[in-house]
């Protein structure tokens, strides 16, 4: 594992209710993560492990599901108790320039995935090490997973995951397809 910096914990006030922050940084990479989460949490927390969707978290985008799942995700880790590992892994980990450029080619008739393999990109570039990292550090060894990503569930291996909750959002005309290749595709519990 990179070295990583960690921040100060500080308090933030939000919609859904009060959390509490903290930031880690990759050394090597630069990236920036973001640790939320419950002043008191369980055993067992309710945990979303979510990637940085700059157009669906900020600014509302509806081609993807991103921002409501964040938001939903936000409501529920307020009533249940837990942790919001945000990961700045934009785009499926491409990037925004690369993401947009994406956008292009899917509003020329390609998928999400055929957008990626277009531009010369695997179809999921994530990764899920720093999340590991971070719940760690915060002392969760078990963990009740908020994901429809199956990927997610594999790949996180050094903490215990007694459950997957789903995360239930509503399509639209603009995600509808999206949606379908996530789980057509990618195999998303949808």
């Amino acid at each position: 594992m990179t070295q990583v910096e960690i921040s100060e914990v500080a308090t933030l006030p939000t919609k859904s209710g009060e959390f509490l922050i903290q930031a880690f940084k990759e050394t090597l990479s630069g990236k920036e993560h973001l640790a939320i989460f419950s002043k008191n949490l369980k055993d067992t927390p309710l945990v979303r492990v979510h990637s940085e969707c700059l157009t669906g978290d900020a600014l509302g985008s509806l081609k993807c599901d991103c921002g409501e799942q964040l938001e939903y995700a936000l409501n529920k880790i307020y009533k249940e108790d837990g942790v919001i590992l945000y990961l700045r892994q934009e785009g499926r980990d491409i990037g925004l320039l690369n993401k947009v450029n994406a956008y292009n080619l899917q509003d020329k008739g390609l998928d999400t995935i055929e957008a990626n393999h277009q531009l010369g990109f695997e179809s999921d570039l994530r990764r899920y090490e720093i999340a590991e990292y971070i719940l760690k550090h915060l002392g969760i060894d078990k963990i009740r997973l908020l994901t429809n990503n199956p990927r997610k569930l594999n790949e996180i291996k050094s903490v215990e995951i007694i459950e997957r909750v789903p995360i239930i959002i509503d399509s639209n005309r603009y995600n509808e397809n999206y949606l379908e290749v996530k789980k057509r595709d990618m195999g998303h519990l949808l």
